[in-house]
Parts: structure tokens; C-alpha cells; sequence
């Protein structure tokens, strides 16, 4: 016995209920908060760092900040910080799977 849709609605327009359940579970354990950004800058700005000491001997942050000044220190210790701060962020997203 056939039967007829009362609504008109085909069912190829109804979303499904099951994605959109396991969408939010994977996107939930991703996301990143602001002190995860903030880790992530500062990080790729000491890579990028290093990368220009490495290849030109060119020290970027001693050049905009001056040699061991105060904010290049401040700098260089925040750039540290956030790199601990994402191995601690790693072992945490690594045990919670």
C-alpha cells in the first residue's frame, strides 16, 4: 500500500537527523577558544621567527623591538609560553581520544 506525504514535502528536503548529531560531536572536540588563537600566533610568529634566524641569520623581533630589549624578551617569553601551552593542549586532545 502506498503512502501519501500530508505536508506536500518530498523527503529528500527533510534534513537528516543523524548527521547533524555527529556533525556537532566531531566540531565540538575542535574548537578552538581564544587563548588556542592566541597560542597558534604567537607560535607561527616565533616559527617564522627562527625560520628567518635559520636561513638569513635575520632576527625579525630584535629588528622591530631592539636587541634583548624588554618587549623583545616579552615577546620571546610569551612565544615560549604558547608553545607549552599547546604541547599541554595536545595531551589533552589526545587523551580525551
Amino acid at each position: 500500500m502506498a503512502t501519501v506525504n500530508v505536508y506536500g514535502e518530498e523527503r529528500r528536503h527533510q534534513p537528516d537527523r543523524r548527521t547533524s548529531s555527529s556533525l556537532q560531536h566531531t566540531s565540538k572536540a575542535h574548537r578552538m577558544n581564544a587563548v588556542d588563537w592566541i597560542a597558534m600566533a604567537l607560535m607561527i610568529v616565533g616559527g617564522l621567527n627562527w625560520g628567518l634566524v635559520g636561513l638569513f641569520n635575520f632576527d625579525l623581533v630584535a629588528t622591530l623591538f631592539g636587541q634583548m630589549s624588554s618587549v623583545s624578551r616579552i615577546i620571546y617569553a610569551l612565544v615560549g609560553l604558547s608553545a607549552l601551552y599547546s604541547i599541554y593542549t595536545s595531551m589533552k586532545i589526545a587523551d580525551d581520544n
